[in-house]
């Protein structure tokens, strides 16, 4: 254990933004428990490329929309390094569907990730954090729960119940010297987008006032400033990351 350090636990932390949160982490020099679900290979290499940057790392696999992983993950940060000063709520699934042919799994598995994980993580943290009168908790939202759209009932209805979240816990934790915010990205290049056609591309970049689709290293620079010292005074605030999209 390593009490010089502070502890960042990133759900949802082995590929894609996730990745790119925890390496921005490690570089500024906290403790990692990154979360994973299921695909152990990119959670290993996240891991070794963290550690690369000087990073104690613990990986945790675990479904964060079951409160019994979420007390495990927790319970290995702990262990490992005594507290959590951040959580990272960054665990999210897609079951897109029109609503005529969306299933109630459909609906209820991305609810039950995308939203009921974050209640979990965030209740859990707060225990933590309520007793050490700090500490940070940053929600990965999504510019769809503030548009919405077409396909995505789901996931737009978890992307904005975040938000609720967001804002309502901000105002239980912030007399005890607790931030809490989110970020909502807009179109990322990521593995998801990487697969879609070249005419869907261009049209989504049409949409975009700045004419091209973000990074994921522009939400990873977002959070490690939100968990900064430098950024005490900001909570419960949803902050776009979107190229002006959902202006």
């Amino acid at each position: 254990m390593e009490n010089n350090k502070k502890t960042a636990l990133i759900t949802g932390g082995s590929r894609g933004i996730g990745r790119a949160i925890c390496l921005k982490l490690a570089g500024d020099g906290y403790n990692l428990v990154i979360n994973y679900a299921g695909n152990y290979q990119s959670a290993e290499r996240t891991k070794s490329e963290c550690q690369g940057l000087g990073a104690n790392v613990v990986l945790v696999q675990g479904d964060v929309s079951c409160m019994n992983d979420c007390e495990k993950i927790f319970s290995a940060a702990q262990e490992h390094f005594g507290s959590v000063d951040l959580l990272v709520n960054n665990a999210g699934i897609t079951r897109d569907n029109l609503i005529i042919r969306m299933t109630e799994q459909e609906f209820d598995s991305v609810i039950g990730v995308n939203l009921k994980g974050v209640w979990n993580c965030m209740k859990l943290a707060a225990r933590i954090m309520i007793k050490r009168r700090s500490g940070r908790i940053i929600n990965i939202t999504s510019v769809v729960g503030v548009t919405g759209n077409a396909g995505q009932t789901n996931y737009a209805a978890s992307k904005a119940g975040v938000i609720g979240m967001t804002k309502s816990l901000a105002r239980e934790l912030a007399a005890r010297g607790v931030t809490v915010n989110a970020v909502a990205p807009g179109y990322i290049d990521t593995d998801m987008t990487a697969a879609l056609s070249d005419n869907i591309k261009e049209s989504i970049k049409n949409t975009i006032p700045m004419g091209h689709t973000g990074k994921d290293h522009d939400i990873a620079v977002l959070v490690s400033f939100l968990a900064s010292d430098d950024a005490g005074y900001i909570t419960g605030q949803v902050i776009h990351v979107d190229g002006g999209l959902a202006m």
